[in-house]
Formats: C-alpha cells, sequence, structure tokens
C-alpha cells in the first residue's frame, strides 16, 4: 500500500471530528499529493464528479490493535458489537473510507489540489486512494441500518456566545456550531460541570454540556493548550 496523498483539516485531534464523513458538510479539506502522484493526468475526468470516495489511514495508536469486539460511543459504551459491524478503528487493518464532496480541482506547483467538503479526516491524515462516487451503484435507497437507526437523531441545542464565535473566520462558523452540535462526547458522559475541550482551526473550544444543551464558555488558541503541563480539559477518542 502506498501512500498517494494527505489531507488538510481543521482537526489536529480526533476529539470533535463528525463520526462519520457528509455529518457536517460544511466542513473544508484540501488533499495534496506526493511527488510520485502529482502528474495531472491522474485526475483527468474527475472533476465531472460532485463526490468521491477517500480510503485513508488511520495513524494514530490504533494501527497496531483490533478487537473482535468493540464497544460503540454512541450506544453508550456500554453494549459490545461485531468491530465488522461498527466503524470502529480498531481494527486488523487501519483502513478508513469516507465519502466526500468535491467542490473544485486546482492545479499549481505542487501538482493538482482537491477541495472537498464533509471530510471525517484528522488534518495531515494520509490516503491510499481516490474513487469517484456513482449513485448507481454505491447509493442504495433500500439499505437497512442495523443498530445505526438508533443513534442516527441525537442533537444538542448548541450555545456560543457571538464574541466568541467571532474567533472563527465567517466561513468556518457554520462548520464549528454543527460539529458541536453532533456532541462529540462519549454518550457516557452526563456530568454538566465537567469541562471539554476540542480543537478547530487553531483554536481549542472550551464546553459544558448540561442536558441537551452544549455552552461554549472560552475560546483560546490551540498552541496555548499544547504548551500546559497538566490536563485540564477531557479529550476523549471517539
Amino acid at each position: 500500500m502506498k501512500i498517494i496523498a494527505h489531507i488538510e483539516t481543521d482537526f489536529p485531534e480526533k476529539f470533535g471530528i463528525p463520526r462519520q464523513s457528509g455529518i457536517v458538510e460544511e466542513l473544508q479539506g484540501k488533499i495534496t499529493f506526493e511527488p510520485e502522484y502529482r502528474n495531472p493526468e491522474a485526475v483527468r475526468g474527475l472533476d465531472g464528479f460532485s463526490y468521491i470516495w477517500l480510503l485513508w489511514q488511520f495513524d494514530g495508536a490504533e494501527k497496531d490493535r483490533w478487537s473482535a469486539t468493540v464497544k460503540p460511543p454512541r450506544l453508550g459504551g456500554n453494549q459490545r458489537m461485531g468491530v465488522f459491524a461498527t466503524r470502529s478503528p480498531f481494527r486488523p487493518n487501519p483502513i478508513g473510507l469516507s465519502s466526500v464532496r468535491l467542490e473544485k480541482i486546482t492545479f499549481t506547483e505542487r501538482g493538482p489540489v482537491l477541495y472537498v467538503r464533509g471530510a471525517d479526516l484528522r488534518d495531515g491524515t494520509p490516503i491510499y486512494d481516490i474513487k469517484p462516487y456513482l449513485p448507481y451503484a454505491d447509493c442504495h435507497t433500500d439499505a437497512s441500518e442495523g443498530f445505526a437507526h438508533e443513534i442516527r437523531g441525537n442533537r444538542l441545542d448548541v450555545i456560543f456566545p457571538r464574541e466568541l464565535l467571532e474567533e472563527f473566520p465567517k466561513e468556518k462558523r457554520d462548520a464549528v456550531i454543527k460539529v458541536l452540535r453532533q456532541d462529540p462526547r462519549p454518550s457516557y458522559h452526563d456530568d454538566p460541570e465537567r469541562k471539554y475541550g476540542m480543537a478547530f482551526d487553531g483554536k481549542d473550544i472550551h464546553f459544558r454540556v448540561e442536558g441537551q444543551k452544549l455552552t461554549v464558555f472560552e475560546v483560546v488558541p490551540y498552541e496555548e493548550v499544547r504548551k500546559k503541563n497538566d490536563i485540564i480539559f477531557d479529550k476523549q477518542p471517539m
């Protein structure tokens, strides 16, 4: 397996990344190819497709771990399902699959650059392959959802003070609110006094959750948090 490209996103950490691609389509990403694959001919015709598939590498500690059963966070962390019935990263092979919207392709001195939306990938994630999404073959309108049907609808009300929201560019404000609305926490967390920190676009967003209400109380530079020696805010893995 050869890494053909890397993606740039606003998520330097796993915490907060949507659990599936396409849930927050406002999220922006940029894919740049490795030198060996920067031939513009390799993407000829790709601009005719509105969505593409990304095959990518889980690049955390989970690469060397797998389990026959896992506890999906959205089921409260107390029910086990077979790993092949989930999209858990703890798999025999560290391969992820995402469908993203292809916004445009530009051509630079570093080769083609793909601009995408709706990616559920951490910044710097290696990409193994890119394929076009074909509606007639890839969309199954009669598909059943399994246990995922039980957990699809949960949304939080987000209280994000204007002066804090304005720390982000206008084009990213809707995205950050929708990410928080998905509830980044594991489902078994239910402590209104607990503080959480989510890294996004060079900032660290600090918030609490009580019932169905998520309240942002602070936004600080991400590097400022990284330099702290003590862990104050929970950053649980997905």
